[in-house]
């Protein structure tokens, strides 16, 4: 089977449709996201409209969680960003019915998924929703064991929008590092998904990952999109800082 993983669409039109466009190409079976649908861009409801509409599963990151309670340690430009985007939750575009089904998937997420063997979460396996796991980490060895000790095999991730895979050796490996293809086996591994919307890895394409457990093997994939559009857009909207538009056009 061949399962497409997407995550870290902060409100990306432009990117998410040319993501789906992408996988459409693929032959992949269903389409998993894990969260951060919204926050940041400049389409939140058309993006929820899609991922509604396209993944079988759909996990709650930290975005989709500030835009339903308090947000908790978001920077100002994410804190306004998020006011923002609940206000454009509350007043359309649809009709009051689809307004209320995109509160409502918002509200029904799950915090992780297991599998079995695989595991899907937005932030960490100790953390699912809030914690961060950058590249950096794997210099404590004392934390990578922790979070190895949370899986069973394999957890997969997004939330740094740093795409890579984490292994028990304590080494990081970037998409470029594995040209792009990396063989599941026995161990465990942590894997980063990377982000459709914000990709932060000086790639400014965005990123996801289909898992082929048949042939036990993750392919990153990246896929260009009209980022100026998205950029333009954002810069039209007071609310939304001018930064979050000349981030897509620098993939940091």
């Amino acid at each position: 089977m061949k399962r497409a993983l997407i995550s870290d669409i902060h409100g990306n039109l432009e990117a998410l449709e040319a993501v789906l466009a992408d996988i459409e190409t693929m032959s992949v079976d269903e389409i998993y996201c894990l969260g951060d649908i919204i926050g940041y861009g400049p389409n939140p409801c058309e993006c929820l409209d899609l991922v509604i509409r396209h993944c079988k599963a759909t996990i709650l990151g930290n975005h989709d969680q500030a835009a339903l309670f308090d947000p908790d340690g978001f920077n100002p430009m994410a804190l306004q960003a998020i006011y923002w985007t609940r206000d454009q939750l509350d007043n359309g575009p649809g009709s009051p019915a689809q307004v209320n089904k995109r509160w409502d998937f918002l509200g029904e997420l799950p915090r992780q998924i297991d599998e079995g063997d695989y595991k899907f979460v937005h932030g960490s396996p100790r953390d699912p929703t809030n914690e961060y796991v950058f590249p950096e980490y794997v210099f404590d060895t004392r934390k990578m064991e922790i979070l190895f000790g949370k899986v069973t095999q394999f957890c997969f991730m997004g939330h740094t929008h740093l795409p890579g895979v984490f292994t028990t050796e304590c080494e990081f490996i970037s998409p470029d590092e594995c040209d792009h293809v990396y063989k599941l086996g026995r161990d465990k591994l942590l894997i980063n998904v990377g982000s459709v919307g914000q990709p932060r890895d000086d790639n400014n394409r965005s990123c996801y990952v289909i898992v082929d457990t048949d042939e036990m093997s993750l392919t990153y994939r990246r896929v260009d999109y009209d980022r100026d559009k998205t950029a333009n857009k954002i810069y039209n909207v007071p609310d939304l800082s001018d930064a979050l538009g000349d981030r897509l056009k620098h993939g940091r």
